[in-house]
C-alpha cells in the first residue's frame, strides 16, 4: 500500500488527471455527435446510444488513453537521477510494477466510470430516453474496467522500457487497431493473446458488433474477466522478471 501511495502523491500536479476526465466526456460526446448535429432521435434508445459511445471509445481510443496515462506514470523515472533512486530503494520490483499497474488502472477505472456517466447524462438530459441506462450494460461496464487491468500492466511495461513518450502511445495505437481487425474478424481467442483484444470485447458486450451475440451472459462474462486475469498475471510476471534485471543508469 505504502508503494500505491507513492505512486498517487506523484500523481498530484501530473496531467493525468486531465487525461482521465477529458478523453472519456469528449470522446463519448463525439460518438454522438452527428445525431446531435442532425437532430435525429436514436434508432434504439439506449442500445443505439452506447453503440456510438462506448463502443466506439472501446475501439482504439480506451487503450490510447490507458497508453497515455502510463507514459504519463513512468515519466518521473525517467528524469534526472529517479531510475537510479527506483532500483536502488528497497521497494521491490514486484511491488513496484503492481504498484505502477495498480495507479494506471485505478485512473483507466475512473475514465471508464466517466464515460458510462457522460453517456448516462447525454440518454436522459440531451436525448431524452425513457427510463435508466439498462442494467446489462452496468454488468458490461464492470467487466471492461476488469479488462483494462491488463492492458495497464502493459503499457506499464511498454513505458517501463521506453524512456520516449510518445512510443509507448503508438505501440497501443497499432495494437489496438490491429486487435479490432480480428475481432471483426470474429476471432474471439484473440482475448487471451492480446490485452487490446480483450479490452475491446469488454466494450462490444450486449452490442451485437464484430464477435458479440447481442447477449450479456454468465459465460461470456467469465471468458473475457478470465482472459483479462490471465493475460495480467504472465504480463506482471513478465514485467517483474525484466525489472529484476535492470541496473541503474548513468
Amino acid at each position: 500500500m505504502k508503494a500505491i501511495g507513492a505512486e498517487l502523491i506523484k500523481l498530484k500536479r501530473s496531467l493525468s488527471w486531465a487525461v482521465v476526465v477529458l478523453l472519456p466526456i469528449i470522446l463519448v460526446v463525439s460518438g454522438s455527435i452527428m445525431t446531435l448535429i442532425d437532430g435525429r432521435p436514436l434508432e434504439d434508445g439506449w442500445h443505439t446510444l452506447w453503440m456510438r459511445s462506448i463502443v466506439f471509445y472501446g475501439l482504439f481510443p480506451l487503450a490510447v488513453g490507458i497508453a497515455i496515462l502510463a507514459s504519463l506514470v513512468w515519466r518521473a523515472e525517467h528524469r534526472g537521477s529517479n531510475w537510479n533512486a527506483l532500483m536502488s530503494g528497497p521497494t521491490s520490483s514486484l511491488r513496484i510494477v503492481l504498484a505502477k499497474a495498480a495507479v494506471i488502472g485505478m485512473l483507466a477505472a475512473i475514465m471508464q466510470a466517466l464515460a458510462v456517466a457522460t453517456t448516462i447524462v447525454l440518454g436522459k438530459l440531451v436525448f431524452h430516453l425513457p427510463g435508466f441506462l439498462p442494467g446489462e450494460y452496468l454488468i458490461a461496464a464492470v467487466a471492461i474496467i476488469v479488462a483494462c487491468f491488463p492492458v495497464a500492466v502493459l503499457q506499464s511495461w511498454l513505458s517501463m522500457l521506453m524512456r520516449s513518450f510518445a512510443a509507448p502511445v503508438a505501440v497501443a495505437f497499432v495494437g489496438a487497431g490491429f486487435s479490432a481487425f480480428l475481432l471483426v474478424l470474429k476471432l474471439t481467442p484473440a482475448i487471451f493473446i492480446s490485452p487490446y483484444a480483450t479490452v475491446s470485447r469488454a466494450t462490444q458486450l450486449g452490442t451485437s458488433t464484430f464477435a458479440d451475440t447481442g447477449e450479456v451472459t454468465g459465460p461470456v462474462i467469465a471468458l473475457i474477466i478470465g482472459a483479462a486475469l490471465a493475460l495480467s498475471a504472465v504480463l506482471t510476471a513478465a514485467n517483474t522478471a525484466v525489472l529484476e534485471r535492470g541496473d541503474t543508469r548513468t
